[in-house]
């Protein structure tokens, strides 16, 4: 499969840093994030490259030249005239006949993507977008799927949205069918995300690769400094779903939430009050922050699956504007006991993922590639301690409404 690196951009956010070079060119360690990007493509088996070049474009091509010292093969496109971030493309379409892998230029990244790759072969559709929460989904452009992944909304940052929403940002990292080429644009610059992607949503084409894997722009004076950090301390490396990942697994009700009984109404959820620090820690170190928690209102037939997905991004919502997000999210809908008005009959069953039961745990580490002896469950029930046992997971109890940071932090401490 081709890659099409975007690396025709200024950098005027980033200027500080280095002004006399394009922002693919500035070095994170001692390498440029361009050649950062090339070789951790390559040693999966990529080797066949298209840059887009622009502004001081001559610097890419005297350090790349045709690729040979790096393992790949590189061709270039020269934007003579501003094209936009995808005007390129349409130019480039004779070259572009098959799939093809589109990044921008300016991303730290260490992720499987020959995963990404068979995610958007096994969903057949035109595009994929590799998804992901960040700590600043307030001014990010949002990405709305349905259940299957497929995509129903993409919401920009000048775009009126929602009260609540999923954490779900796209990465900067694509696949393309050329077929979205077919018809050019009556337009002398074209907008990616504006022109091609987004008139896509509610076609049912072009699906979410959610992802935990590292990506990351550094496009500000601070993003640099954090991915150098990231770089440097080898987390970029870790992050990579082709490496067994560690975990904190979080019950939701007592222990992010405040606890109420069976939650029923979105307007009784609120935060505990070290639930975003306590996720945001968890958020900078090397584990993931995965919710895994019951839900037999759904069972009961007290709370619908939408309800309980609309409770789910208020979740989501609150701990974006603290900058902390969680990286999965699990939910039991069943219960055992039948007896109840409303009650939904085919979700009255003794399953496997209801705590004290570790099914949830055990899909999760499926999902992500998770080393459970090498991870932890917190919560404030005697479920929660059992099914971490069980998945084989160090258990840390809290007081309902507790203190989360602490234990996070002991968690941390700890490293088994």
């Amino acid at each position: 499969m081709k890659t099409v690196i975007m690396a025709g951009g200024k950098g005027t956010r980033i200027s500080s840093i280095a002004s006399d070079i394009p922002k693919p060119m500035i070095c994170i360690g001692d390498k440029p994030v361009l050649q950062l990007e090339i070789e951790s493509l390559r040693k999966q088996g990529f080797q066949d490259f298209i840059i887009t070049i622009s502004h001081l474009g001559y610097v890419i091509q005297d350090y790349f030249k045709d690729g040979s010292d790096f393992g790949v093969h590189i061709e270039y496109f020269n934007e003579e005239k501003p094209l936009g971030n995808a005007g390129a493309l349409f130019e480039l379409k004779d070259k572009l006949t098959e799939d093809f892998l589109l990044i921008n230029g300016d991303v730290l990244f260490e992720f499987d993507a020959n995963r990404f790759v068979n995610y958007h072969k096994e969903k057949g559709g035109l595009v994929t977008l590799f998804t992901h929460p960040n700590s600043h989904p307030y001014d990010s452009g949002l990405i709305i799927a349905d259940e299957d992944k497929c995509v129903l909304k993409w919401l920009a940052k000048e775009d009126e949205r929602p009260l609540y929403y999923r954490n779900r940002v796209n990465a900067g990292i694509h696949i393309l069918s050329p077929e979205v080429l077919r018809e050019r644009l009556d337009k002398e610059k074209v907008d990616l995300d504006r022109d091609i992607l987004k008139p896509l949503c509610g076609k049912g084409v072009m699906f979410a690769y959610d992802s935990s894997e590292y990506v990351k722009d550094m496009g500000t004076p601070e993003r640099y400094k954090e991915v150098s950090e990231d770089l440097l301390s080898g987390k970029v490396e870790r992050r990579s779903l082709s490496n067994k990942q560690k975990a904190i697994f979080l019950d939701r009700d007592g222990t992010i939430n405040k606890y109420v009984g069976f939650l029923r109404d979105i307007d009784q959820f609120e935060l505990t009050d070290s639930a975003a620090e306590a996720i945001k820690t968890i958020n900078k170190s090397d584990y993931l922050a995965i919710v895994v928690t019951n839900q037999p209102v759904i069972a009961r037939g007290e709370v619908s699956f939408e309800q309980l997905d609309e409770i789910h991004q208020k979740m989501e919502t609150l701990l974006g504007k603290e900058s902390a997000f969680i990286d999965g999210l699990y939910f039991c809908p069943h219960h055992p006991d039948s007896g109840f008005e409303g009650e939904v009959k085919e979700l009255k069953i003794d399953c496997d993922c209801r705590k004290p039961k570790p099914g949830m745990l055990v899909k999760a580490a499926k999902d992500f590639n998770i080393d459970l002896s090498q991870s932890f469950m917190i919560g404030d029930s005697d479920n929660d301690m059992t099914a971490g046992s069980a998945a084989g997971c160090k258990c840390i109890r809290i007081d309902r409404d507790g203190d989360l940071l602490k234990a996070v932090k002991q968690a941390l401490n700890k490293e088994i």
